[in-house]
């Protein structure tokens, strides 16, 4: 028996776990007015909670990381799931608006803490070089799976019952993740434990925390994102837009000279100097905010442009999320027989078309001819995309540096809903009607994935696919790299 078959039910817990931190993400897109009625918010109490989970989501992510490669991938993700389960519960049963606000932040934290956790313990369930790269395929799509999931069972389940029962899911997986995490091993499935990096000694494993970095990154991201997501409410000249991403600038720039002259950094500089890893990344946020795009325009256009119930609105996704777990189950094979770089332009390329055809909305749109080619194509190509992307991300990182490379894999989608919606947003709000904006959107988005997938398949030519396939060669020229940087 394999190690990847001995392993499945290790592989399937640690699947459903990054599924629904980004199903939680998700969880509040459909009922969210129902929310607000109920709290009486306004605008701003809204845009808030809505942000507030993937703000800390993806502010945290890099210092996630960094705590997976110090103190160890099970540990961290028992941490992260006992705090998501208990803000789930906070959240499920708040009694006003400042008690859920901070329970969705609260489970963004567990959420950053458990997602780069949950991917180490990956690698050490699949040390085999070809076994982790189908494992990462896997995972990429993993994420959107999570998120059609959201949206469709957030209509399902404020209709039907409350919006608070929705926080059963996560309570339900970090239950469950609590329970079974004893038999994730904590060294490799011989027993062994994670070979030393070359030329340092046991004690020198554990890199820095680097706490400055940590800070002035975590700041950095939330202050950023807010105001990326502040200007679809008040518009691009606000202070209320302005102030926050200015300081978000500030502190990254700030985060970025602190990481150069720090010994052991949060993110070493060279890490995203690797061209393939770098375009791998942003086709990712390319992805993430094209899929986000769609479930908020479409969930706008059908319950206020159509008037449809917020039932039917999440059934509309159903043919999405069949097309998805279709998409999703080729994908895997397609990569190990294709390779990553074919597979991830390929389903950019998709993707791009099926957002091309959603540009052609218009107020009467059918929903069987105007609609569902769009919402076919657009899953298949995100599932082949993310599968690809997650590969080329983490192709060649060596064992000590697995939680940094997914905190930056997870940040990229997480940034994706926010800074690339927003920006697209902006773009689309040039148009005078809002239907006419909703198309302008998502043909951005449209062209934003086609140029990604070129930019993508120019790696083809630049690099040999078979520099993912190899296993200590990348990993001793990043090694070297990081420590030149």
């Amino acid at each position: 028996m394999s190690v990847a078959t001995a392993d499945r039910p290790g592989f399937a817990l640690l699947g459903g776990v990054q599924a629904a931190l980004i199903f939680t993400i998700m969880i509040l897109s459909v009922p969210l007015p129902l929310v607000a009625r109920e709290f009486g918010l306004g605008p701003s109490g809204v845009l808030l909670l809505s942000a507030a989970y993937g703000l800390s989501f993806s502010a945290l992510l890099l210092l996630g990381g960094r705590l997976t490669d110090r103190h160890g991938g099970r540990r961290l993700l028992r941490v992260g799931l006992a705090l998501l389960g208990a803000a789930s519960i906070a959240c499920a049963l708040a009694p006003g608006y400042p008690v859920l606000l901070a329970s969705r932040f609260a489970q963004g934290v567990g959420a950053a803490l458990a997602a780069p956790a949950a991917v180490a313990v990956v690698r050490v369930l699949r040390p085999e070089p070809a076994d982790y790269r189908r494992a990462m395929a896997a995972w990429g799509g993993l994420s959107v799976l999570g998120a059609t999931a959201g949206n469709l069972l957030s209509g399902a389940v404020a209709a039907w019952v409350s919006w608070r029962w929705l926080f059963a899911v996560p309570v339900l997986v970090a239950l469950v993740g609590l329970a079974r995490s004893g038999s994730l091993p904590l060294a490799d499935p011989a027993g062994r434990p994670p070979a030393d990096p070359p030329g340092r000694p046991s004690a020198d494993r554990r890199p820095a925390l680097d706490l400055p970095g940590a800070v002035l990154a975590a700041a950095g991201v939330c202050a950023a994102s807010y105001g990326l997501v502040a200007s679809t409410e008040h518009g691009w000249r606000s202070p209320g837009t302005l102030l926050p991403l200015a300081a978000g600038l500030a502190l990254l720039l700030a985060f970025a000279a602190v990481e150069r002259r720090t010994a052991d950094p949060l993110l070493p500089p060279g890490f995203l100097a690797d061209r393939r890893r770098a375009t791998a990344l942003a086709a990712v946020m390319a992805t993430a905010a094209g899929t986000a795009l769609t479930f908020l325009l479409l969930a706008l256009y059908l319950q206020q442009v159509r008037g449809w119930g917020v039932l039917a609105t999440s059934a509309a996704f159903l043919p999405y999320a069949a097309a998805l777990l279709t998409a999703g189950r080729l994908a895997g094979p397609l990569t190990a027989r294709y390779g990553a770089v074919a597979v991830t332009a390929g389903g950019l390329a998709l993707a791009a078309a099926g957002l091309g055809l959603l540009a052609g909305l218009a107020p009467g749109s059918d929903y069987a001819t105007g609609l569902l080619p769009g919402l076919l194509l657009l899953p298949a190509g995100a599932a082949a995309a993310f599968a690809g992307a997650a590969v080329l991300a983490t192709a060649g990182v060596p064992p000590q540096r697995t939680g940094l490379a997914a905190g930056v894999l997870n940040t990229a989608m997480e940034l994706g809903p926010t800074a690339g919606v927003a920006a697209l947003m902006a773009l689309a709000a040039t148009r005078p009607s809002v239907v006419g904006c909703y198309a302008t959107a998502f043909a951005a988005a449209g062209a934003a994935l086609a140029l990604t997938a070129l930019a993508v398949a120019t790696l083809a030519r630049a690099t040999p696919e078979a520099a993912t396939e190899t296993d200590t060669a990348p990993e001793r020229t990043i090694q070297i790299k990081e420590h030149l940087s």
